[in-house]
């Protein structure tokens, strides 16, 4: 069949840059396993009241401890088997994902935003500005991010909202650094100077010439502090300072296993390959998503 003028066209023409990025996303190994993997742990935190295959606040002393089906007393009622309080494991771990994926992503966004905000100021108004944004991340810096959060958590209680307002405003730091960095560099940039001589406003330069070409290290940082927030948070409740019994959280589990680490590690192991698995993911997408769209593989 001959082909039509369209298609000789398209041949002649290359790929388009939509087909460039397709096949750069799918052809990223990090990027899709850990997409995939995120995607699961995301689904499942959604849909977790229909897969949960019992209430996960539920006590039953009765069963208490039953191991995990492998085991030779486990059994396929309770796939994971139950915790000290007869809780069903496997759906407090379902649930738990839903406690480690809103700690991470808010905190993520909450810093994200003061970060993001307080180091474009500084790299693109420079002067007193930069020195005083300098100033306040030396300070965080100085501060040490777990002691801070365990001194404020004691004194202000132990609850979901809390610990997310606190690490959301103890991570804001790596974002001031690197947008400060990045805003200094692009800031003397032809384009950008062409934009402030033609009278293009502040703001405009700043969201339409600045933020475009500074959105690949703030996508790598977002999943870092993502990452972060949720071992964050894991430490808390292991600590006992971070979300309280008998919400169910990856952490917390883990602390109420660790009495029982000797006899039945499974406790332990279960929610800390859970976060393992959940922690590797975000990185590998991060770094997937840092290669995909790196100014220098945009062509």
């Amino acid at each position: 069949m001959a082909k039509t003028v369209e298609t000789v066209i398209r041949e002649l023409s290359g790929p388009t840059p939509g087909q460039i990025m397709r096949s750069k996303v799918f052809g990223h190994r990090g990027l899709m396993i850990g997409g995939l993997v995120l995607l699961f742990v995301i689904l499942v935190a959604i849909f977790a009241p229909l897969l949960a295959p019992h209430d996960p606040y539920h006590q039953n002393l009765m069963i208490r401890m039953r191991p995990p089906v492998w085991y030779d007393k486990g059994t396929w009622e309770h796939v994971l088997g139950t915790d000290h309080l007869g809780r069903d494991y496997l759906s407090r771990l379902i649930y738990g994902s839903r406690i480690s994926l809103a700690i991470g992503l808010i905190a993520a966004l909450i810093s994200g935003l003061i970060g993001t905000a307080m180091g474009i100021a500084a790299g693109y108004f420079g002067g007193k500005v930069d020195m005083v944004v300098t100033f306040l991340i030396n300070v965080r810096l100085a501060m040490p991010v777990v002691l801070v959060a365990l001194a404020v958590v004691a004194l202000f209680g132990g609850s979901l909202q809390i610990v997310i307002m606190v690490l959301g405003l103890l991570l804001w730091d790596r974002f001031a650094v690197v947008m400060r960095s990045a805003t200094l560099q692009l800031r003397s940039m032809e384009y950008v100077t062409a934009a402030r001589a033609i009278g293009c406003s502040t703001r405009r330069i700043i969201f339409s010439e600045i933020m475009p070409n500074i959105l690949n290290n703030l996508i790598v940082i977002v999943t870092l502090e993502m990452a972060h927030a949720i071992l964050l948070e894991a430490i808390l409740s292991f600590l006992g300072l971070g979300v309280q019994p008998p919400t169910p959280s990856w952490g917390l589990m883990v602390s109420e296993g660790k009495q029982m680490l000797l006899f039945e590690p499974w406790m332990i192991t279960i929610p800390g390959v859970a976060l393992f698995v959940l922690v590797l993911a975000i990185n590998l997408m991060g770094d997937g998503l840092r290669d995909v769209t790196a100014p220098e593989n945009r062509n």
